[in-house]
């Protein structure tokens, strides 16, 4: 995979996340303009999270199917749709139909993640996954700077109408430039549907998908319920200032790329443990949001790193442990990825609307420490997979955890 292949790929990943995430900066005037209560505005971001989940069950076997590339296209093309439509909203329940239909189809990331994977060398796939990726996180926090300035000069419906615009875009790129992805696809629809619902009694999906689930429902605790507390006292920030604070997240997000590469070194579990830790650390710094912005900044920024590298790090493992069926196996981890966005952007507008900043911030860190004792018992139930499974073909596939 070529540089150029590289960079494209991580722009498509950007822009998909991107209209799921867009909201979080906005909650405030959407919630205004549309008559949606403050204790429930978590639904802007929530409804697109749920769409997801059903595009990752129903979408994203497609991927061992067909040409990858047509279907990024086509799902890109459909995400500008229900941006489109978002944008052009003039009451709540069409806002999330536009947003619930830009969820589904940005799935499109997993089968660019999955397509990736299978045209990569084993010695750059950690290389390869980790520079893609980052197309997520930037996606995620870029949209927060940009969505944010944009709605102080133009009003919400902006963003999504410029995201829809550059959706529509990378569309006709990725179709023009992307190589055919050429396979045999012998397997029916409902085959490769079944065989997803197998993956679930697997041991190292089944433990890397909790680890996911704890991980982003920590990692949506912080951004869906950060502007809250930013926006009045002591703060009184814009929705412009508080979209800045996207910087710091991609900062932490990009210093996690070379996670991908000591995946490669033969290291990626152990990444995950170090990068947990770190992740359970950074809630002390960030729940000091009422009185320390400095603190705060430092907090996004060892959290992103932390949630970027055991990213990459669990793709690597899953990856590698089902080859054969790499869009399957990455649209089954990224339900897990789904429910715990959705669940943290529920809970923390609900926490922060009862509680005040200390509610999320107890919610966060006691995330984080659930997947850090997911990954201490996934750790212990693949060496003991390792010690007493026989070295054969079909049994390789479920011990790399």
């Amino acid at each position: 995979m070529g540089r150029g292949t590289r960079l494209l790929l991580a722009v498509v990943c950007g822009v998909a996340v991107a209209s799921v995430y867009a909201g979080q900066p906005l909650l405030g005037p959407m919630g205004h303009d549309l008559g949606v209560p403050r204790d429930s505005v978590g639904w802007f971001v929530a409804v697109g999270q749920l769409g997801y989940l059903a595009g990752l069950v129903l979408l994203v076997p497609l991927g061992d199917m067909v040409d990858r590339r047509r279907l990024i296209a086509a799902h890109l093309g459909l995400v500008a749709v229900g941006l489109a439509v978002t944008a052009a909203a003039p009451v709540a329940w069409v806002a999330f139909g536009g947003l619930a239909v830009a969820g589904v189809f940005a799935v499109v990331v997993q089968t660019t993640v999955a397509y990736a994977a299978s045209i990569s060398p084993p010695g750059e796939r950690g290389r390869n996954l980790g520079v893609v990726t980052s197309g997520v996180v930037v996606g995620i926090l870029g949209a927060r700077i940009v969505t944010g300035a944009m709605a102080d000069v133009w009003g919400w419906r902006s963003s999504y109408l410029a995201l829809a615009v550059l959706a529509a875009t990378v569309c006709v790129l990725g179709l023009a430039v992307l190589p055919a992805d050429v396979r045999a696809g012998t397997e029916r629809y409902g085959q490769v549907i079944r065989s997803l619902g197998g993956l679930f009694t697997q041991p190292t999906f089944l433990g890397r998908g909790l680890i996911a689930f704890f991980l982003f429902a920590s990692f949506g605790t912080l951004w869906s319920g950060m502007a809250l507390p930013l926006a009045v006292e002591p703060w009184h920030l814009s929705e412009a200032q508080i979209g800045l604070f996207g910087i710091a997240g991609l900062a932490g997000a990009l210093g996690a790329a070379r996670s991908g590469r000591w995946g490669d070194a033969g290291h990626p579990s152990r990444v995950t443990g170090i990068a947990l830790t770190l992740l359970l650390g950074s809630w002390l710094a960030i729940g000091s949001l009422g009185w320390s912005l400095l603190l705060l900044i430092l907090g996004v920024i060892v959290l992103d790193f932390a949630a970027q590298a055991v990213h990459v790090s669990n793709q690597h493992i899953l990856t590698t442990a089902y080859p054969d069926r790499t869009s399957s196996t990455i649209g089954g981890y990224m339900v897990f990825y789904s429910l715990g966005s959705a669940f943290g952007a529920i809970a923390t507008t609900a926490l922060f609307d009862a509680a005040g900043w200390t509610g999320p911030t107890v919610l966060g860190a006691a995330l984080a420490l659930c997947a850090l004792v997911t990954w201490v018992l996934a750790d212990r139930v693949g060496i003991s997979a390792r010690r007493t499974t026989p070295r054969r073909g079909a049994a390789r596939q479920d011990v790399c955890a």
